[in-house]
């Protein structure tokens, strides 16, 4: 039992490399059926560069909308802010504002830069854009020293229509590969550079120490499990209420429910201050000496979900 708790214990702390590790897999596993099931290169002049760009580029973009829709840090900040603007830029700090944008941008585009590098290490999708081509630099560059049949058939180099003779297409396409996984090797160090320098500039500007900093990451994590545990204990409990009260013709028994002021200071993004020294929003809120213990009377939702706010 003690080793299965130490095997659990390593997994849960290694949530993040397991997370990405899997990112990584879905993400090569998503190119290989891109490329074997559904890409067919035109190879045409006038719609290889379009094509090719479009499988490219598309599906990153894609994983770059997923990733800002799914981010809850984004949709904290987001949430009401057409309202209420200053809670984008909560006690005025509109650099810490930037600041947290930035770092919700960034881990949105995990996945649309592991898509990128995939796909170029890979080479098909960028062999078929580049083969379109017309600008005379990339012509010369690839057929420098040929005949004039290989401006003419470049566009076709990447499927089997080429008028070339084997070698020359062979030699052509190791060109278009090799030029694909350079610029794919590039983006991956660039990242792997920019991620580390980012990491150090951090923890360089930190407020805290590293334990401490450590700490705040484990109660967050801890905050947000049972935070989402109490939320669903409450909301059975709310629903069996009031479906005890509809069915059985009775009224509502009393039900503790924090007032709509406390749920907008708990929702807030938490940034650290020295004077005061909290590890979230809601212990900052439980804290406080002269809080808001009124209870709601009834759930306050908007009239775009159907109810009335009051």
């Amino acid at each position: 039992m003690d080793n299965f708790q130490t095997v659990l214990r390593f997994f849960m702390n290694q949530k993040a490399t397991i997370g990405y590790s899997f990112m990584a897999l879905l993400t090569i596993g998503g190119e290989r059926v891109f490329s074997m099931v559904s890409f067919q290169c035109p190879c045409n002049h006038d719609q290889n560069f379009a094509y090719g760009l479009t499988f490219l580029l598309g599906p990153a973009a894609v994983l770059l909308v997923l990733g800002l829709f799914f981010s809850t840090r984004l949709w904290r900040l987001y949430t009401g802010c057409c309202l209420n603007p200053l809670k984008l830029c909560p006690r005025g700090n509109c650099f810490s504002c930037v600041r947290v944008f930035l770092s919700i941008f960034s881990g949105a585009c995990v996945a649309p830069i592991m898509w990128l590098c995939v796909a170029l290490l890979n080479g098909t999708f960028y062999e078929c854009a580049v083969s379109g081509l017309d600008d005379n630099l990339v012509v010369d560059l690839f057929c420098k020293n040929k005949t004039l049949k290989c401006r003419e058939e470049l566009a076709r180099v990447p499927c089997d229509r080429s008028r070339l003779t084997g070698d020359e297409r062979m030699e052509l396409l190791l060109m278009f590969r090799a030029q694909s996984q350079i610029l794919g090797w590039c983006i991956i160090i660039l990242a792997a550079v920019i991620g580390l320098l980012g990491t150090c500039y951090k923890n360089c500007r930190s407020k805290v120490s590293y334990l401490q900093l450590t700490f705040w990451k484990r109660y967050m994590e801890k905050e947000k499990e049972r935070f989402d545990a109490f939320a669903l204990d409450y909301a059975t409990k709310l629903a069996e209420r009031n479906l005890n009260s509809f069915f059985e013709n009775k009224d509502p028994e009393p039900f503790p429910f924090p007032n709509h002021k406390a749920w907008e200071e708990i929702s807030a993004y938490y940034t650290f201050s020295r004077s005061e020294q909290f590890y979230s929003t809601l212990q900052r809120y439980v804290e406080r000496v002269d809080r808001d213990y009124t209870p709601e009377k009834r759930p306050v939702l908007d009239l775009e979900h159907g109810m009335e706010m009051h």
